[in-house]
């Protein structure tokens, strides 16, 4: 933490309370008996206690990336892109809690005054989130000197399938046809498409089982933030030895693709109204066609690895021979 606190020191507290809102949810899953949409009212809480757990190793990596940015000017306006980040974040922990305390829902709520302005908050704050990200992206990719380019542009490339990934979360604040043909609006926005949030639910998670669920979508392309930057380390750590530069480059750059068609495929899915446990044959072929190409090209990078390692090998200077 202190660490992270070099790097940046309002995500490090964002960490933190990160952490302590994941006991307290724990703690009112032990000890609240109210039930909220026929699930206990703090297992929601939970649920996004632990996505913000994982958010916090986003804000670690923003931190550290932040840390990495060139000049003086530039490192003062990404530092407060950080803190408005981390910022956001409490903004949403405190609405949910207040919800939950309440014992109502925090998303897509807009039943009473104070329901819709708790949800605006939360609204405007993951817009706010979103534009600070975007700028750090745009800093990052213009202004960030590494010595290995496997990492640079892992760093590049997993803050551009974040954004990806966070821009999906605007689809979820539409509307939908029932909501829209209803007497009376008290929930605006679903997570779900063709159908609602409670008509069933992957187990914890919730993601729907019956209908489209843009949540998925939202989750995988926002943690290529941290994947790809740990991939790249770990290539650079562990088989720098074994691995060129190049090849190490290589695998970021197929491993990237790979993950934002991913990213794209579950959210194709979603928008056809299709459950993420219920791809139907169009879906298998393009997921299968998509494999088929990684695996082409992860030939082409091995066969292209042993052939620089060979290389490296015979053109090595080899010790003098001292003859006894």
């Amino acid at each position: 933490m202190a660490t992270v606190r070099a790097w940046h020191g309002p995500l490090a507290w964002r960490v933190a309370a990160t952490a302590g809102w994941a006991v307290v949810c724990t703690l009112g899953l032990l000890l609240d008996g109210r039930v909220l949409e026929g699930a206990p009212i703090w297992a929601k809480p939970l649920k996004f206690a632990i996505s913000f757990g994982l958010y916090g190793l986003y804000g670690l990596t923003l931190a550290w990336t932040l840390s990495l940015i060139t000049g003086s000017w530039r490192r003062r306006v990404g530092w407060w892109a950080g803190t408005t980040a981390a910022t956001t974040a409490v903004l949403e922990i405190i609405a949910t809690t207040v919800q939950v305390v309440r014992g109502t829902t925090s998303h897509f709520n807009v039943a009473t005054p104070l329901d819709a302005t708790l949800y605006a908050v939360m609204g405007i704050a993951v817009v706010v989130l979103y534009c600070a990200t975007l700028l750090i992206g745009v800093f990052l990719a213009l202004f960030t000197k590494l010595p290995d380019r496997s990492l640079t542009w892992a760093l590049r490339l997993g803050l551009l399938i974040a954004v990806a990934g966070l821009s999906v979360g605007f689809l979820m604040v539409l509307p939908t046809d029932q909501q829209l043909a209803a007497p009376e609006q008290t929930v605006i926005g679903s997570h779900s498409v063709d159908g609602d949030d409670a008509s069933g639910g992957l187990f914890f998670l919730g993601w729907n089982t019956q209908n489209g669920d843009f949540r998925p979508a939202h989750f995988v392309g926002i943690h290529a933030l941290q994947a790809l930057p740990l991939l790249a380390l770990a290539l650079r750590t562990t088989a720098a030895p074994r691995l060129s530069e190049g090849t190490r480059l290589r695998i970021v750059l197929l491993t990237a693709a790979a993950w934002s068609s991913l990213t794209g495929l579950v959210l194709w899915q979603a928008l056809r109204g299709q459950s993420i446990t219920n791809p139907d044959a169009l879906t298998w072929a393009t997921a299968g066609a998509l494999t088929l190409a990684a695996v082409v090209c992860g030939t082409v990078i091995s066969r292209r690895a042993h052939q620089d390692l060979r290389h490296h090998q015979l053109v090595a200077p080899q010790a003098p021979h001292t003859p006894r």
